[in-house]
């Protein structure tokens, strides 16, 4: 089974040993778990939404059978409009339904020096496309746990390290193995 995750420099390991980042981490989870899952990282540094959406057909040129959507963070991080956001997102999920893709949309929440009112209608991005399909699995924040604490994140304090990543892994596996679990399996014979 090939399992794409489409994300920024959380997905892509920035910072760490490629064998340490998200992806290979949670390639090695999902064999532990027996799951003979080829976990492909189609993580780019500096990612937007917009620019997830601009290189989703490259992206799926593997042929996925599911994805993990994890964008937002740099848009946040932008202070970029949440509706230029909201539309990217609808589109990969959009392009994704078409293909008959599951998909595990990964949430983000928005820097706090951008204050309240841009957090909630950050957040409500994620919350409002998880409610509007419920085939999607959805996560509601991909750092979960992990995020503001020193001891999990890189210098940098946006990054997490290896210990940090290992814990977004450990957190998020449910979630991705409920996501493995609605792909459609071909008919025997």
């Amino acid at each position: 089974m090939r399992l794409l995750v489409l994300g920024d420099s959380l997905a892509a390991g920035y910072g760490l040993p490629q064998d340490q980042g998200f992806v290979p981490q949670l390639q090695r989870a999902l064999l532990a778990r027996g799951r003979a899952v080829r976990v492909i990282n189609a993580g780019v540094s500096g990612d937007t939404t917009a620019g997830g959406l601009a290189r989703l057909d490259w992206a799926l040129a593997d042929n996925p059978q599911a994805a993990i959507v994890e964008l937002g963070g740099n848009d946040g991080l932008r202070a970029l409009p949440p509706v230029q956001s909201r539309a990217a997102l609808t589109g990969i999920l959009d392009r994704l339904a078409a293909r008959r893709i599951p998909v595990l949309l990964a949430g983000m929440l928005a820097p706090p020096n951008l204050g309240a009112d841009y957090g909630r209608e950050f957040a409500a991005v994620y919350q409002e496309l998880a409610r509007s399909r419920p085939e999607l699995v959805f996560y509601p924040f991909f750092l979960e746990g992990v995020a503001g604490d020193p001891a999990l994140n890189q210098p940098d304090g946006i990054h997490p390290n290896e210990r940090g990543l290992a814990e977004v892994v450990r957190r998020i596996l449910p979630s991705v193995e409920t996501l493995l679990e609605r792909v459609p399996h071909p008919p025997a014979g």
